[in-house]
């Protein structure tokens, strides 16, 4: 959950140990606007500007990103003492040490990630659920992981009173991620491990994208591409997560 000012380091709240308990509901992929919006919405007008001013303004150009970003009701991902603040350009709290991400970043990754329809995605951190809801607009299937379970209980209700079916909550150890739904062919996480963990690498499928933040005590956010002949490795922007505190070895 990071804020970012141009030229700046992004921040990030909240610490994504995942926890084992059980996955949430399959569902069939959202096609459209979600159930939340009616054509009086009188939030659209907000997550339209939000879309002009922070993500178009600063070269998010993947137009599917943008259109999902303008969908999905941002407000109800926060605490309703917050909701007037849900589309300004910064991360908000949403109880629990957790904050849910600044736009930008959420666009940012998730148009790095470069989805396609039936693509798989794992994310490790979910938060309140509103970057699960970004990609679930956007492909088929999406596995989200949670650290804390009345966190990952929350958005698991968020999501499906949004009608959002292709989504499953689970809370385990985010160094393990989840083998018995790989491969995946994208891989997002929202918390600073010092290295990739192998096991996310080797649940990445062939000519899968993994993006994270990587480093400590600061991070650079990496994209990492799982090529025939090998993984290649970009950075990009510096960043500064809360570090990921799961062990490789540990439970889920």
């Amino acid at each position: 959950m990071i804020e970012l000012r141009p030229r700046r380091l992004a921040f990030a709240a909240g610490i994504y140990l995942l926890l084992a308990c059980a996955p949430g509901t399959p569902g069939a992929a959202t096609d459209g606007p979600t159930p939340a919006q009616t054509p009086d919405d009188p939030w659209a007008q907000a997550r339209a500007r939000m879309v002009d001013s922070q993500l178009r303004a600063r070269d998010i150009r993947d137009e599917r990103v943008l259109r999902a970003m303008a969908r999905v009701p941002r407000h109800l991902f926060v605490p309703e003492a917050r909701r007037r603040a849900a589309y300004e350009d910064g991360a908000l709290p949403i109880g629990l040490g957790q904050t849910i991400s600044q736009p930008y970043i959420v666009a940012y990754m998730t148009e790095a990630l470069r989805l396609r329809p039936t693509d798989r995605v794992l994310e490790i951190g979910t938060g309140s659920g509103y970057q699960a809801a970004v990609l679930a607009e956007l492909v088929d299937e999406v596995f989200t992981m949670e650290i804390v379970e009345a966190l990952a209980e929350r958005a698991r209700g968020t999501l499906e009173s949004l009608g959002y079916r292709n989504v499953r909550v689970r809370c385990g150890n985010g160094y393990l991620g989840w083998p018995e739904r790989a491969p995946f062919d994208k891989i997002i996480v929202t918390a600073a491990p010092e290295q990739v963990p192998p096991a996310l690498i080797a649940q990445l499928a062939p000519g899968g994208i993994l993006v994270a933040p990587v480093g400590a005590p600061t991070q650079v956010l990496t994209i990492v591409e799982k090529t025939p002949t090998g993984l290649t490795e970009r950075r990009t922007l510096p960043v500064l997560f809360v570090p990921m505190t799961g062990k490789p070895g540990g439970r889920r």
